[in-house]
C-alpha cells in the first residue's frame, strides 16, 4: 500500500483526505514517494515543484515551502502514522534492528504549543480507526509506542531529540521557526544530526514550512535543489490557492493589501525581502571572555548598569552592568535574566547594582512607571531611555564589529545576538528585533546593548539621590 492509498483508504483515514483541497498535497506526496499520478495530479506536481521531472524513486529528504492553512499539520500527522505503521513495512527495514531496539519517527515541532497540537493529531488519527489503534502498544505524553517495534515522539527543537536513535523518519514542523535557548540555528543543527540516524533504516528528512527569511535549513535547500532534477531530494513551494484552492480568495486580497510584504510570505508562499542577520554568531562567540562570567565589582571602574523589566510571563526581567577600562575597551562585567514576581527580582537586582556602586540605572521605558517606582524603594533611581532597543542594537553594532567590547560567555545571550534579524521598513528605515513568532527572545541582548551604550558614552547619570529615611 503506497501512501495516497494509504491516505484514501477509509479503514485507515475515513474520509478525512478527499476532496480537491487536498490534491495538491497528494501530488507532492506522489512525488517524493514515486506513486504513479493520473494528469491532473502531474500538472499539480509540475507547478508546485517548478517543472521538474518527478523522482523514479522514493526521495530521501522531502520539503514543502506552502503558506497558511495548507494543511500543513495535518499532513505531517498522516505521514507520521504511515510511515509508522504501512511504510516501514515496504522493504523489511526492521529486521535491521538489532534484538530490543526500536525505530522511531521524530517529529521536531517549533515550541510546546505546537507540539502539542501534533501529539493530537497523530493520536487522533490512530484511534480513530480500528485497524491503527489495534497497533498501539502504549500511550506516552510525546507521543506513541506501536506494536511494531516503532515509536512516534514529538519534540521540540533540539538535536538531543533525535540523536541515538534509529530514525525512520525526522520531520520537521514550520522548520522556518524552529528556535531554541540552546542554539543559534536549530534545523541546521538538528538536520546534521539526523542524517547518521536515518542510515541504519534508510529514513526520510522531511520539513514542512511558511517560508520566512532568507537564511537556514530550508532556504539552504530551497537554492540547491528547487526546480532542479534529483532522485534523492524532492523541494516544492506553493501559495495557499496552491494547496488549498477551497479558501475564500478575499481572504488573500485583504492581506496582501493591507501589508504586502508579510501576506507575500504567509499567503503567497514566497521568501519575505528586507530581512537579514544583524550580526554573526561567530563573532558575537569571539568576544567572549572564556571565564569568569562575572567580573566583581572594582573600585577603580565606574560602573553603568541597563535594565528591561518584564511583568512576568515568558519574557525575563533583565540586567547588564559594564565599564569603559582606560584603553577605550567596554567590558560588560555580568549578565542576568530571572523569571518570577517582578518586585522580588526588583529588590535583588537592587542589591546586585548597588555592589557595583550604580545608584542611577537606566531601563526600557516601555514597562511604564512602576520599574522606576519600585526601584526607588531599594534607593535606586531609574531614568528611562532616550533610545529605543532598536537603536541601541544599531548603536553597538560597530563596537561589536570592531571587536572593541568583551562580553561574558553567557550561551542564552549569544544566541539571542545570533537571532536578532535587520527588517527594512516600508518607510526605508532599519529595524532591529529578535524574528516574529512565538518563542523568541531578546531580553538579555537588549540590556547588554544598552549597558555598551550608557559605558561608550561614559555616562555620567545623576547623582545617587538623597532617600529620607
Amino acid at each position: 500500500m503506497n501512501v495516497i492509498e494509504f491516505l484514501e483508504n477509509p479503514d485507515l483515514m475515513s474520509d478525512a483526505y478527499t476532496g480537491e483541497s487536498w490534491e495538491a498535497m497528494k501530488a507532492v506526496l506522489s512525488g517524493a514517494f514515486a506513486v504513479p499520478m493520473p494528469e491532473s495530479r502531474k500538472a499539480l506536481f509540475d507547478k508546485l515543484a517548478g517543472g521538474r521531472e518527478a523522482p523514479a524513486a522514493t526521495v530521501k529528504e522531502l520539503y514543502i515551502i506552502a503558506a497558511r492553512r495548507s494543511g500543513k499539520s495535518d499532513t505531517i500527522g498522516a505521514v507520521a502514522v504511515y510511515l509508522a505503521t504501512v511504510g516501514v513495512m515496504l522493504d523489511n527495514r526492521l529486521e535491521r534492528l538489532s534484538v530490543g531496539e526500536r525505530a522511531y519517527i521524530s517529529v521536531i515541532a517549533p515550541d510546546r504549543d505546537q507540539a502539542g497540537l501534533l501529539i493530537g493529531y497523530i493520536k487522533g488519527k490512530m484511534n480513530e480507526s480500528a485497524v491503527l489503534s489495534a497497533m498501539i502498544e502504549r500511550e506516552t505524553a510525546d507521543g506513541l509506542d506501536l506494536t511494531n517495534r516503532v515509536s512516534i515522539r514529538v519534540n521540540t527543537a533540539s538535536f538531543r531529540a533525535v540523536r541515538g536513535k534509529s530514525n525512520i523518519a525526522v520531520i520537521f514542523d514550520e522548520a522556518c521557526f524552529l528556535r531554541s535557548e540552546n542554539a543559534a540555528n536549530p534545523d541546521e543543527e538538528i538536520y546534521r544530526a539526523a542524517v547518521p540516524s536515518l542510515a541504519t533504516l534508510g529514513g526520510m528528512v522531511i520539513a514542512i514550512s511558511s517560508p520566512y527569511s532568507k537564511k537556514g535549513l530550508m532556504y539552504r535547500k530551497y537554492q540547491k535543489h528547487y526546480a532542479k532534477d534529483s532522485e534523492r531530494v524532492l523541494v516544492v513551494q506553493g501559495g495557499t490557492a496552491d494547496f488549498n484552492p477551497t479558501i475564500d480568495p478575499q481572504i488573500i486580497a485583504d492581506a496582501l493589501a493591507d501589508d504586502p510584504e508579510a501576506a507575500a510570505a504567509e499567503w503567497l508562499g514566497q521568501w519575505r525581502e528586507g530581512i537579514s542577520d544583524f550580526i554573526e554568531r561567530d563573532l558575537i562567540d569571539s568576544l567572549c571572555r572564556s571565564r569568569p562570567l562575572e567580573l566583581p565589582y572594582d573600585s577603580r571602574n565606574h560602573y553603568v548598569a541597563f535594565v528591561d523589566p518584564s511583568g512576568g510571563g515568558r519574557d525575563q526581567f533583565t540586567l547588564a552592568i559594564a565599564h569603559k577600562e582606560k584603553s577605550g575597551k567596554i567590558i560588560v562585567d555580568l549578565v542576568r535574566g530571572e523569571r518570577g514576581q517582578p518586585a522580588e527580582i526588583t529588590a535583588s537586582y537592587a542589591e546586585v547594582i548597588k555592589q557595583y556602586r550604580c545608584f542611577t540605572i537606566m531601563g526600557d521605558r516601555y514597562a511604564g512607571s512602576w520599574p522606576k517606582d519600585e526601584f526607588y524603594k531599594h534607593r535606586v533611581t531609574m531614568q528611562h531611555s532616550e533610545l529605543s532597543r532598536s537603536e541601541l542594537y544599531q548603536f553597538a553594532l560597530p563596537m561589536l564589529r570592531n571587536e572593541t567590547v568583551e562580553l561574558p560567555r553567557d550561551q542564552q545571550m549569544i544566541n539571542e545576538f545570533a537571532n536578532l534579524e535587520r527588517r527594512t521598513s516600508r518607510g526605508g528605515r532599519d529595524v532591529i528585533d529578535h524574528p516574529t513568532g512565538a518563542g523568541f527572545h531578546d531580553d538579555r541582548a537588549n540590556v547588554v546593548a544598552g549597558a555598551i551604550y550608557l559605558a561608550s558614552k561614559q555616562q555620567q547619570m545623576a547623582p545617587a539621590p538623597r532617600f529620607s529615611r
